[in-house]
């Protein structure tokens, strides 16, 4: 096959892939589309059999990670963790509107890094509607801090986002440098988070809400909260002597398996559910059509757009640009894409690709897989969340809360060094 007509197949797969993953017509897996579309490229030549098995092979350990954290956070739930945040946010806030948005700012953006971003939007957002009606708070400004946060604060560690393990393997940095690399700009993005938000809804954080009768303490499920702050610390003790942290979250999520089933609060199936099967078979089969798309001209292009260096004006230009791709192909894609000719520019070009990955998406629906699944979770909830709304609010955070963590990036990178 030609060049030009391999190009062509594998960007017109990918679109249709991206168009399926978003519509998801007949309520289809993602999968439904993304395996026979990897499975023809590799068929009609517009990539060899052994580039696409490297593509899997490469991916495997990220995806084994991700499906880890995935049971661990829906094997959380299971033990009560997050209706006990809930409960805790109704009891603390008092009826004030506007403590319950720091409650919900200082949850979500530690369950997302600690948890991954799915925790947030799956098993969070539901939670927080229920807090904020049962403070007869509006829920509006609490639940779009889930939407926001799920993509902006899973900055922090390698395990908050599926596009960080991805820019964590092509890196080279440990556990801890990562998030020493990752502090300063997963505050700032946050920061300018709080303040947009606080203003955005200003009037509905004003209308204020009926204090509660006095709640009783929530009871925390020590056993969860304590596998989970385990599991953290063998992530750091994991990358200290040099083995895979999927590992330490293997280790995790077994742990609470093994209790769940023993207890019969859950079932091998219901294990096996919570992994996610379908959407892992999606992230690799993407990412064989992704590969083919690179091969196939679009790695020469990048590499012309993509700014060389790690000074201040570079690493603002390879944020800027990763954010206007995940917005056009959607975040995951736009990693896989601009990874490898980022890579040779060191851990902080890497870090800024991440940066405009993750904190883009939050100007338009389709910028990450996640912020579709919240607007389908919203919906559920019949609370009606406009196109023009939710991009007015991207256009004052997106831009400002990257400008700031590229920034602090850049500091980070003078005081600690890639």
């Amino acid at each position: 096959m030609s060049t030009s007509i391999a190009e062509a197949l594998s960007v017109g797969l990918l679109v249709l892939v991206l168009v399926c993953a978003v519509v998801r017509p007949w309520g289809w897996p993602e999968a439904v589309v993304a395996v026979p579309a990897a499975g023809l490229v590799v068929a009609v030549g517009a990539i060899p059999p052994s580039d696409a098995l490297a593509e899997v092979q490469r991916l495997g350990p990220v995806v084994g990670f991700l499906a880890a954290v995935l049971v661990l956070a829906q094997l959380c739930d299971d033990e009560g963790l997050f209706h006990a945040c809930g409960a805790w946010m109704a009891r603390t806030a008092a009826g004030r509107p506007r403590r319950l948005l720091v409650q919900v700012f200082v949850i979500a953006s530690v369950i997302t890094a600690v948890l991954s971003l799915d925790a947030t939007v799956v098993l969070l957002t539901p939670v927080v509607f229920a807090t904020a009606a049962r403070l007869g708070a509006r829920p509006k400004p609490h639940v779009y801090a889930c939407t926001h946060l799920s993509n902006t604060a899973s900055l922090l560690l390698p395990v908050s986002n599926l596009t960080n393990l991805l820019a964590f393997a092509a890196s080279g940095l440990s556990f801890t440098r990562f998030a020493a690399l990752m502090t300063l700009p997963w505050l700032a993005a946050i920061a300018v988070e709080y303040a947009v938000l606080r203003r955005f809804f200003a009037a509905d954080l004003d209308a204020g809400a009926p204090a509660p009768a006095d709640l009783a303490p929530p009871e925390m499920p020590l056993f969860a909260l304590l596998t989970v702050v385990g599991t953290l610390g063998g992530f750091i003790l994991t990358s200290v002597v040099g083995i895979d942290p999927a590992w330490a979250a293997l280790a995790g999520a077994l742990v609470l398996a093994v209790r769940a089933l023993i207890r019969r609060s859950t079932t091998p199936v219901a294990i096996v559910r919570s992994a996610a099967v379908p959407f892992l078979a999606f992230v690799l089969a993407l990412g064989v059509v992704v590969r083919a798309v690179v091969d196939n001209g679009l790695a020469s292009a990048l590499g012309h757009l993509v700014p060389h260096g790690t000074a201040l004006p570079a690493l603002l230009g390879t944020a800027a640009l990763a954010a206007v791709l995940a917005n056009v192909i959607n975040n995951l894609p736009a990693t896989l894409v601009l990874l490898p000719p980022a890579a040779p520019g060191g851990p902080g070009a890497v870090l800024a690709v991440l940066l405009g990955v993750n904190i883009g998406p939050n100007l338009t629906y389709a910028g990450s897989l996640a912020t579709l699944l919240w607007r389908r979770i919203v919906r559920e909830h019949d609370t009606d969340i406009g196109l023009g709304e939710f991009t007015r609010l991207g256009l004052l955070v997106v831009p400002a809360a990257l400008l700031l963590a590229v920034v602090a990036l850049w500091g980070s990178l003078q005081i600690i060094g890639g």
